[in-house]
């Protein structure tokens, strides 16, 4: 696995830019990446009424889970993320929090479903918002929501002080491949936008303070650089 900061510019240490397609960003393979986490392809399309979301990855989609430590605090999350250039009040939120990300994600020591739905045993997606963070591994957390603030939330926020959203997106790992569909009428916004594809492992500050959710590890980025290259293209019925 890599451990590395991200930003948005280009950092030396990634992988090198891969060729950007006109709806899909490819990679080349990485052996000192573990299978499951290693992009192959990602892209974003729009098709039949739904904005889908696919990551391919050179191994078994989602078979490399965080070990369970039975507490909250200190635990980990494993995610397979798709940064994007949109504006988190498209998904809930208030404007320019920061970047926004879709993540489909494990973590086995605690639930974060919308109206305290369990979710810790399958992998389900979240909206994210991420901003730059100098105390993370990874240089990048979750936004966290400041204790008397009164942010805008969307209506399946999970309840947890974090610019974050919990909705029942259908969601399918199977073989090699990540997918996400959401219908148009709940992500305004999407077409033409940019994205980009990082497999992450994130971890919850182990004194439950700020930042409360760091992303801790890097182990891929789709693009090597955080460029958001991508550009979503609408594909005929």
């Amino acid at each position: 696995m890599m451990s590395t900061r991200i930003g948005l510019t280009v950092l030396s240490s990634l992988l090198p830019l891969q060729l950007a397609l006109a709806d899909s960003i490819k990679a080349a393979p990485d052996t000192a990446v573990k299978a499951s986490f290693d992009i192959i392809q990602t892209r974003i399309r729009v098709q039949d009424g739904s904005a889908i979301f696919t990551t391919q990855v050179r191994g078994n989609a989602g078979s490399e889970k965080p070990k369970a430590t039975g507490k909250f605090e200190g635990s980990d999350v494993y995610a397979y993320v798709w940064p994007t250039s949109l504006d988190s009040a498209e998904v809930g939120f208030d404007a320019a929090q920061g970047i926004v990300a879709l993540a489909v994600t494990f973590h086995p020591d605690f639930d974060d479903g919308a109206y305290s739905k369990k979710n810790r045993d399958v992998w389900h997606p979240h909206w994210v918002v991420l901003t730059k963070d100098d105390a993370c591994g990874g240089g990048l957390k979750v936004v966290d929501i400041a204790k008397g603030s009164n942010p805008k939330l969307p209506a399946t926020w999970p309840g947890v002080p974090l610019l974050i959203d919990s909705p029942e997106y259908p969601t399918e790992l199977k073989q090699d491949v990540v997918e996400v569909v959401i219908p148009l009428e709940f992500l305004n916004g999407i077409s033409n936008a940019a994205y980009d594809g990082v497999t992450a492992g994130l971890k919850i500050n182990g004194n439950l303070h700020s930042p409360l959710l760091c992303v801790d590890q890097v182990f891929k980025v789709a693009s090597g650089d955080l460029s958001l290259p991508g550009k979503v293209k609408s594909e005929p019925k």
